[in-house]
């Protein structure tokens, strides 16, 4: 799926700052790294922000590289240690040459680290946060080196970010937001408004039905949709 722009809602981004602070403070201590619908994002507002999104390393590259701009898989080992199988799989053709695979290391692993604390005060913050695409290269992060946190991505496969979504699979669905300027629309052939709606509140869930026949469901300031 395709992630959209966005902006993090306030207590998604307040919980993942706090994560960061806690993954500095670890780094402090010595502590070393051993096909769904289309989606566009809106420039939403959310509420809830888990504080300023940290920034990865500059020196780490968490993405997938052609095969010939990353290190060979026979070269990718620490200057000290070794690497576990987990890590030497997140590692494969994902770290540039010339460059210290720890530091690519260190990325997913904080990631990693920010998920699990983030999730462990707001699971709903946490699961938002991957949807929208907030935590850098989380599913690949997940699937290797923290697996334990598998059942949020499974969770966040369910759902679609904030913004414009083409053929969404019908149903209801809640906002991980409880943002009062949330409004959507189910859009038909034509763009026909088959359903709109704004926040039933600030104090209650954001839901939105998305009836058959829709072709685009367009949402603003919603941060990220889950099946009710």
């Amino acid at each position: 799926m395709h992630r959209p722009h966005h902006r993090r809602p306030a207590a998604v981004a307040a919980l993942l700052a706090a994560a960061l602070l806690t993954v500095s403070a670890c780094s402090s201590d010595g502590d070393k790294p051993a096909a769904g619908p289309r989606a566009t994002k809106s420039p939403a507002v959310p509420d809830r922000q888990i504080e300023t999104e940290p920034t990865a390393p500059a020196t780490a590259s968490p993405s997938r590289l052609p095969s010939d701009q990353a290190l060979p898989d026979g070269e990718i080992k620490p200057v000290t240690g070794s690497f576990t199988e987990r890590q030497k799989e997140y590692l494969s053709g994902r770290v540039p040459k010339s460059m210290d695979p720890a530091a690519v290391l260190q990325t997913g692993e904080e990631s990693c680290q920010r998920i699990t604390r983030t999730a462990k005060r707001d699971k709903d913050a946490a699961i938002g946060a991957i949807i929208a695409g907030d935590v850098p290269n989380a599913e690949d992060a997940i699937t290797h080196l923290c697996p334990q946190q598998k059942p949020l991505l499974a969770t966040a496969a369910t759902g679609f970010p904030d913004g414009t979504v083409t053929q969404p699979k019908p149903g209801t669905y809640r906002a991980l937001t409880t943002d009062p300027s949330c409004t959507w629309r189910a859009l038909g052939s034509n763009g026909k408004v088959l359903a709109s709606g704004p926040s039933t509140g600030a104090d209650g869930p954001v839901k939105a039905t998305i009836p058959s026949g829709t072709r685009e469901f367009v949402s603003t300031s919603c941060y990220a949709w889950l099946p009710a």
